[in-house]
């Protein structure tokens, strides 16, 4: 509908202030007038390099296919920018430099035909196993016998010598030990250099980032809570991952390195080794840290020191190595790496801190509830200062979803641990961003209030959301919705024509001013749309003209619910996908 008279601006009368409290107050499925997520609206400002993505899921069937389409395509409708997809090493390296990239090209395209970015992780690990996991991608089967008989650091490898092995004796097949990497660093610059044939020219502009999974889960950390070790997974404080014959002898080369002599090594530990065959892990783990020998004597803080360190040394040979594999191409894109949110054990009285510590996440040779050390993570955080690249790296934290738990059997400070990593990041230049660490995260609006706190007071810079699923209807849509709009502060009105006409411009009032002049959009659903991008105001009332003078007088109300909104002609309602 349209009038031939100009619009009426009711916005101080009583009949407006109740209309626009129903339009605030409601929720349903397709509208989109919600108030904003939190009260501290004047903290969010509007970053240039604010990214709102999603996660596909881990393989999309083709029945699933046009599911993944709709989602995408809502997402994109209300304001997420990419989509990151794991391209799983065991599908695609079928055979030793043999590869299969059939099944990218088609999920690639679905994406980009949406006008969404991707975001591509390298996988070098198993999909099976771990939270969320709905399916069973081993790392290729080829690799393990390749290197059976090769020698490193005097050790000969067995069928099991690439993998690492746990305080309880068994072994990980998720991903390649860290202290691998000098025989198998090559294989990761392989795969980067046939992804950068595959893909450099297609999608040389498409990729908003490029993230390189350093461990299980795609995360830095060594699998010291996966389902290998038994009751080692949340809420205990798992299983340290350092006796592989390579670990043992990276140790003892490590700690001889540091003291240059056995009687130097005994004078530091108080011991009476007599070999260096006895520098070894710790004999009785479960000791070690109920004693706190892990953060209180000279060995444990010496362990945990070359633990974490190897952690760093990995990420960093492995990062670098794919930097140089890419080379030019992809021009600009950063590089990204995950550090999980390891937010369990933290206060337990038996051994806090110990489930960072087994992860290799943290070092226990200096102050831990200090910001100066990050508390515990600073090698994490400024391994991102480490590449060898022009490129951004990004660091990308998760749990930013979860509150504190710090009551038995948990004794979780997620929410704290998510300020503290943020913080050290933001005060060494590293940029970072956040994800949520359970899907379930984002399907209740106090999960959404935890994140929102956390990108109101701590520097993150973007958000991935697990997964595409959760925020493509219901509350997980329209609070993600909200949420981008509250941190770009821009917003893309589209509007669908009741005449053709020449031109339609946007009437603004009540904290906008000034006709903004739309532009034609398309033949879109059967209709005609335009649009028009505004920046910089939270909230504000507005109507539409015609350039030939017609007005479409409903009072609509733009209350930073999305950055994109779409309205019908004569409709006072305002949607957040298109109608």
């Amino acid at each position: 509908m349209s009038t031939s008279v100009q619009p009426t601006h009711l916005a101080g009368t009583a009949a407006t202030r109740t209309l626009r409290a129903l339009l605030i107050g409601l929720l349903t499925l397709g509208l989109s007038c919600l108030a904003p997520a939190s009260a501290q609206a004047a903290t969010a400002t509007n970053n240039p390099n604010f990214t709102a993505n999603v996660m596909a899921p881990l393989w999309v069937s083709g029945a699933d296919m046009p599911a993944f389409e709709a989602q995408i395509k809502t997402a994109k409708e209300y304001g997420v920018d990419a989509v990151s997809v794991d391209i799983w090493w065991g599908k695609v390296e079928t055979s030793d430099q043999v590869f299969d990239w059939s099944y990218y090209d088609t999920l690639f395209a679905k994406i980009k035909a949406q006008g969404l970015k991707v975001v591509p992780i390298l996988s070098f690990h198993t999909c099976g196993g771990n939270v969320g996991d709905e399916c069973n991608f081993p790392i290729p089967g080829w690799l393990w016998g390749k290197y059976t008989g090769a020698t490193l650091n005097g050790v000969t490898l067995d069928g099991n010598g690439l993998k690492y092995k746990s305080e309880q004796g068994n072994f990980s097949s998720e991903t390649i030990q860290a202290w691998a990497d000098p025989l198998v660093v090559g294989e990761y610059s392989a795969f980067a250099t046939a992804f950068k044939s595959k893909y450099g020219t297609a999608y040389a502009n498409d990729f908003q980032e490029i993230n390189v999974s350093l461990g299980p889960a795609g995360e830095l950390r060594f699998p010291s809570y996966n389902s290998h070790d038994t009751g080692a997974g949340y809420p205990s404080r798992g299983a340290l991952q350092a006796y592989s014959p390579l670990a043992v002898a990276d140790f003892r080369t490590s700690i001889m390195a540091k003291y240059g002599t056995l009687a130097a090594v005994n004078t530091a530990w108080g011991s009476s080794l007599t070999s260096t065959t006895q520098i070894n892990p710790p004999s009785d783990a479960g000791y070690f840290f109920s004693s706190g020998d892990y953060k209180n004597i000279r060995y444990g803080k010496d362990f945990i020191d070359w633990y974490n360190q190897s952690l760093i040394t990995h990420g960093k040979s492995v990062l670098n190595a794919v930097s140089s594999a890419l080379g030019t191409s992809f021009p600009g894109t950063p590089l990204g790496y995950k550090v999980p949110g390891v937010h369990w054990a933290m206060t337990n009285p038996a051994y806090p801190r110990a489930a960072e510590v087994a992860a290799g996440l943290v070092q226990t040779s200096v102050d831990m509830n200090a910001d100066a050390t990050g508390h515990g993570y600073a090698k994490i955080v400024e391994l991102a200062q480490q590449i060898t690249t022009t490129r951004p790296v990004i660091l990308h934290f998760t749990c930013l979803e979860m509150a504190n738990t710090d009551v038995a059997p948990h004794y979780s400070r997620a929410q704290d641990l998510v300020f503290w990593v943020a913080n050290y990041a933001g005060s060494k230049g590293v940029p970072i961003k956040g994800e949520n660490a359970l899907s379930g995260g984002v399907s209740s609006s106090a999960g959404w209030d935890q994140i929102v706190n956390a990108f109101d007071w701590a520097p993150y810079t973007g958000l991935t959301v697990l997964r595409v699923a959760n925020v493509s209807s219901g509350l997980g849509m329209s609070r993600y919705a909200s949420f981008i709009a509250r941190y770009r502060q821009q917003v893309t009105v589209h509007y669908a024509e009741p005449a053709s006409a020449s031109s339609y411009s946007l009437h603004p009032w009540n904290g906008l001013t000034g006709d903004r002049a739309m532009t034609y959009e398309g033949y879109i659903g059967g209709r005609h749309w335009w649009k028009v991008t505004i920046t910089g105001t939270p909230t504000f009332n507005f109507c539409f003209v015609s350039g030939g003078g017609t007005w479409d007088g409903a009072n609509r109300w733009y209350s930073a619910n999305s950055t994109h909104i779409y309205v019908l002609p004569g409709s006072t309602n305002v949607a957040i996908t298109r109608p």
